[in-house]
């Protein structure tokens, strides 16, 4: 956020104050020496000032900046000799009131220390000039006492910005922190609801029953236990289908492992669905597997998820235990892999 002046004020006051300038310039030429050095000052002091006050941005370049202050060192140097101070015109000295506008601009447009430098030297020259007198009658005085109220407006409205932008940035670390919060509570009563809603039945159960369950009702009661924990180990694996036939294949005596690493939160809702039903389909065909274990891919792989499934061969485990595995010369894979399914990140992979 930035704190400012609209732009068209800004600008508008500036060119007013220009304009005003240059036309005591041209009321000026009946009373001094020599109009040339007089048109020379007013067209350097019409370009300096349509480049300090038109060129874009909020800070004025270097180039632009020093193309003032020369303007500013040069016009009393030019237009001072062919000023007559006899004649008490006040109008022949207005390069003194354009130069301290001319240097209000620069502290506006950020170069306040060019502004200082053009204001002291335009003072010490017109008390060099015409006496100490002239500091307060030509209006250098005027000058000093501009540049300095802008100076303070400037640095009262940089100090704005930087406690605006500070404020800005607290808001929202703060409004950051709420949602951080917000999405804890939310899924604190979500598990909490999930859980519930999952375990509530044979919770009564046990109560009704004193706790005296079959073996079978045991059993449903660690399927339970471990659908629980799916939820807390594997949530992005998860869907209706997915849990419905995790369960089947706990029930049918398998053991299932579901593992989220993380690696499915940057998919879009239609690919993360179609990854979902794809695990189902999978483990649909991984009936006969004894073990199955399901887990995501890091992201940046092609791959979202894979799945394996092995059939335990106790006979086969023995055997490998005692080393007769170790003539198997056709290197052909294990007979105990069932099931090994890679689902793509993408569905045009």
């Amino acid at each position: 956020m930035r704190v400012s002046l609209p732009a068209g004020i800004a600008i508008g006051l500036a060119v007013l104050f220009s304009v005003f300038h240059l036309v005591l310039g041209v009321a000026s030429f009946g009373s001094v020496r020599d109009v040339g050095p007089v048109i020379a000052c007013m067209t350097l002091y019409a370009a300096a000032s349509a480049v300090a006050v038109f060129l874009p941005g909020r800070v004025l370049p270097v180039w632009a900046a020093c193309f003032a202050l020369a303007t500013a060192l040069v016009m009393p140097v030019i237009a001072a000799p062919v000023v007559d101070l006899s004649a008490n015109d006040a109008g022949s000295t207005w390069w003194v009131a354009a130069v301290g506008t001319l240097m209000v601009v620069l502290v506006v447009r950020g170069r306040r220390a060019f502004a200082w430098v053009g204001v002291v030297f335009l003072t010490v020259f017109v008390v060099a000039w015409a006496g100490p007198g002239a500091f307060g009658e030509l209006g250098v005085v005027g000058d000093l006492t501009w540049v300095a109220i802008a100076t303070g407006f400037a640095v009262a409205m940089d100090r704005a910005i930087h406690a605006t932008r500070d404020f800005v940035r607290a808001e929202q670390e703060t409004a950051d922190w709420q949602a951080a919060q917000d999405a804890h509570v939310f899924e604190r009563q979500f598990r909490l609801s999930q859980t519930t809603r999952m375990a509530l039945p044979m919770l009564q159960q046990v109560i009704e029953r004193g706790g005296e369950l079959t073996d079978d009702e045991r059993a449903e009661c660690l399927h339970l236990e471990q659908a629980i924990r799916d939820e807390i180990r594997g949530r992005s694996l998860l869907s209706d289908d997915v849990r419905d036939e995790v369960m089947r294949l706990r029930r049918r005596g398998a053991t299932v492992q579901l593992h989220d690493d993380g690696g499915l939160d940057d998919l879009e809702v239609d690919d993360l669905r179609r990854v979902h039903a794809q695990i189902a389909d999978a483990l649909r065909r991984a009936r006969e597997a004894d073990n199955v274990i399901v887990r995501t891919v890091a992201e940046g792989s092609e791959s979202a998820v894979t799945i394996v499934g092995l059939k335990l061969d106790t006979a086969a485990s023995e055997s490998a235990a005692l080393g007769a595995g170790l003539d198997d010369e056709d290197g052909d894979e294990d007979d105990s892999v069932v099931l090994w399914t890679e689902i793509p990140r993408h569905a045009s992979v």
